[in-house]
């Protein structure tokens, strides 16, 4: 499948208007093993129940009967299974899991969309896209910040927006691209499939992508690229007389601008747009604030993926933008280690403290940038006590004192996360927006 998509890449690079035709005849064997050995191993089962462990056992025979189905189009996708995960704030956010082989049609799918579309996709969208990530999105944003002399920021949010995801327009923008009516049906299928919650009701959804199938991310990027990154860039910056920068990672996005009448003009239009595509932005998330080197202070920041930015003074006085793990998602994760510690106290060390590390070193991984040491250094002493605290509440009698705990400590690699210095692959020319 490499050859065809790298020929549907090059004429979506030339051709910026083409239409692109019998792109379902991709959907064969060759792209089905592809899309298979991209595909989760520990994904959850789908409604049907059926794991990727056990559908593995038969691979073969499975893979030749869903290309033949595909083949003579009487492939159907299966109903969604709907479960809840917690949120940082008390709710629960809803995630749709589809089955092994809606998995594996989707990420072909997916590959062909995203082969057509990146070229179209802006530079300043980071999320779900080969070769970007969200540290890049934060580079840039800071490297703009820091040196293009933007002084205020709109942050917001868009309210439940793979749920509210419309699907007359997403049809539409899908045929700006592609003039295949079998697989625009089946995209269609994936967005109409009923979705069954945990009670055990289906529901046919009128609106949304569920958040979770392979295809959404994809999808989510289309959709955005036509309501927003376009419209920003042919629409908005053109009526500025500043200048004017969107980052977005995925429905994530930050906007700075140079002057505050841009600002306030962006910040009114802002829900007027998002209106006209039937999404809607969360009033309680949305603001425009002043934000520049000339009113440093820590109480002025935003967040965005999970870090918070301010300004603030070094020591020979001058401004400079800081970042740090936002109070929000600090709460989150000192709150998620503290439960997993206290659950887990009474099993054996070598049964859990390893899988501890492992979560240390995730955060450490995505949090650990420059400028963030203090927030990963708060974050390890307050779990290191909490870590001394539960082990001593095993039993009747303490189990540690601070030597021993520390030799402990030691034994696991429970060691303090060092900031990492790397570079994040995105030059000037790159960040720029």
């Amino acid at each position: 499948m490499t050859t065809p998509l790298d020929n549907i890449t090059f004429k979506a690079r030339t051709h910026p208007k083409h239409r692109f035709q019998n792109l379902y005849g991709l959907l064969n064997t060759d792209s089905l093993y592809q899309s298979w050995g991209q595909l989760n191993k520990q994904a959850a089962a789908g409604v049907d129940g059926m794991t990727i462990s056990h559908y593995q056992q038969r691979l073969p025979e499975n893979i030749n009967r869903l290309s033949q189905d595909l083949k003579q189009k009487c492939y159907r996708a299966n109903d969604i299974k709907r479960i809840f995960i917690p949120k940082s704030n008390g709710k629960q956010r809803p995630l749709g899991l589809p089955t092994v082989e809606d998995k594996r049609v989707q990420q072909s799918v997916s590959q062909i969309l995203q082969s057509i579309w990146e070229q179209d996709f802006m530079r300043n969208s980071y999320g779900y896209r080969p070769n970007k990530s969200a540290h890049q999105a934060v580079h840039s944003l800071g490297l703009n910040l820091q040196f293009k002399g933007y002084g205020y920021i709109v942050e917001a949010d868009i309210k439940g927006f793979f749920d509210n995801l419309d699907h007359d327009w997403l049809m539409q923008m899908l045929k700006q691209r592609i003039d295949d009516n079998a697989l625009l049906n089946l995209i269609n299928q994936w967005l109409k499939a009923r979705i069954k919650s945990p009670d055990g009701e289906y529901a046919k959804p009128s609106s949304g992508s569920p958040q979770g199938g392979i295809i959404s991310s994809v999808l989510a990027n289309i959709y955005l690229h036509y309501a927003l990154d376009l419209w920003f860039e042919k629409k908005v910056k053109p009526r500025m007389k500043g200048r004017a920068m969107l980052i977005r990672y995925a429905d994530d996005f930050v906007c700075a601008f140079q002057y505050a009448h841009d600002a306030e003009r962006f910040y009114k239009v802002l829900p007027k747009r998002l209106a006209k595509f039937n999404l809607e932005v969360a009033e309680e998330k949305t603001s425009l604030m002043r934000f520049s080197r000339f009113h440093p202070s820590r109480k002025r920041q935003f967040a965005f993926l999970g870090f918070a930015f301010y300004w603030a003074k070094d020591m020979s006085g001058k401004a400079h933008l800081r970042r740090e793990t936002s109070t929000k998602k600090y709460k989150t994760s000192l709150k998620e280690y503290y439960i997993y510690i206290k659950t887990q106290r009474h099993q054996k060390l070598n049964h859990w403290l390893p899988v501890l590390r492992r979560k240390l070193m995730g955060y450490r991984n995505y949090f650990g940038l420059p400028d963030n040491s203090r927030s990963c250094d708060r974050l390890y002493n307050d779990i290191v006590r909490s870590l001394f605290k539960w082990l001593n509440r095993r039993s009747g009698r303490k189990s540690y004192n601070w030597s021993h705990f520390k030799t402990m400590l030691t034994y696991y690699g429970l060691e303090r996360p060092r900031v990492s210095k790397r570079f994040i692959h995105v030059d000037w020319y790159q960040a720029r927006v």
